[in-house]
């Protein structure tokens, strides 16, 4: 597996058993006299001589230009913790990259009053740098090295063009109170969080007499699901390079999936970066047979890593339907 986009052929892996988300402006023209009528009319000049005329309010414009501008893209990253599935994530990551070009497309037309043309100069320079990031994002989630919110709003918070909008604003809204801050969202920062080998992320029900032992000889972390039905019934936390027994297992047959990766999350339930959604293609079975001198009981043995004629290949999953 790599940590960019990881999407390893399926895994030879060794399973073995044994028994025992406008102003428009009108400028009105001259009076005209009804026709047959006689009689004379006289303009009068305005006080000062010259003729009037609108007076436009660049500022106001501009401001109102801002807004319309600012608003949506505000919304769409303020949105982007609302994300509860990896397709969430990527359509409002889409929704506010869309609106950063929106934005750019609507200043560029716009005239800023002269006292801010290098700031609105700088703001839409900013703006065209966030665009540019959060394109860069949505490929970080489609090649799921980026899983999760929280992941997304920390690599976020280090690309240039966050920081550079935010710069921009502010001197922007210093300048007249302009509505040009869009990046008031806090971004975490990058972490790489883990639970303890073989910590329990959900203890199923005990009572078996199976037996399942898992070898993690992989890159990355890992959390087993042992499944029964459409629900995890057993999920555990294998560290790399570590291995876990699971003891008391009931009999029946059951799914194994697993997701490794890193930064894990317990309120996604899911590793942050890198992540890897897989599922065995061969069921477990668990069995206990009672004898009048013995018992004979199933162990299995499952080895996260490519063995040289392992007996247990894999399929990608869909991350918003893997079970947890």
């Amino acid at each position: 597996m790599s940590a960019s986009r990881r999407t390893p052929a399926a895994l030879a892996m060794t399973f073995s058993l044994s028994s025992v988300a406008v102003l428009a402006a009108c400028t009105p023209g001259p009076a005209t006299a009804p026709a047959g009528s006689s009689g004379s009319s006289e303009a009068t000049a305005p006080a000062g001589g010259g003729s009037a005329s609108p007076t436009v309010d660049v500022s106001a414009t501009y401001r109102t230009t801002l807004a319309t501008a600012a608003g949506p893209l505000r919304t769409a990253l303020d949105g982007l913790a609302k994300s509860r599935s990896m397709k969430s994530l990527d359509q409002r990551l889409e929704r506010a990259q869309n609106a950063a070009s929106d934005a750019v497309e609507g200043l560029s037309a716009a005239t800023p009053p002269p006292d801010v043309t290098a700031e609105h100069t700088d703001y839409l320079a900013a703006l065209r740098g966030l665009e540019g990031d959060l394109g860069t994002l949505r490929d970080g989630v489609a090649g799921h090295d980026l899983c999760a919110p929280s992941a997304v709003l920390a690599r976020l918070g280090k690309a240039g063009g966050f920081g550079e909008v935010r710069s921009a604003g502010g001197d922007l809204a210093a300048k007249g109170d302009y509505p040009a801050d869009v990046a008031k969202l806090r971004t975490p920062k990058e972490r790489s969080r883990r639970l303890a080998n073989g910590a329990f992320v959900r203890r199923g029900p005990q009572g078996g007499l199976g037996r399942l032992t898992v070898k993690n000889g992989g890159r990355f972390d890992t959390v087993l699901s042992v499944v029964r039905g459409k629900s995890a019934v057993t999920r555990f936390y294998i560290r790399k390079n570590k291995s876990v027994t699971v003891t008391g297992v009931p009999d029946g047959t059951y799914k194994v999936y697993y997701t490794s990766g890193a930064d894990w999350e317990n309120g996604s339930r899911l590793f942050t970066r890198d992540c890897v959604f897989k599922r065995f293609d061969k069921p477990l079975s668990f069995r206990t047979v009672r004898g009048t001198t013995m018992i004979r009981r199933t162990i299995w043995t499952i080895s996260l890593q490519s063995v040289l004629g392992g007996n247990a290949t894999s399929s990608e999953v869909d991350p918003d339907e893997f079970p947890r």
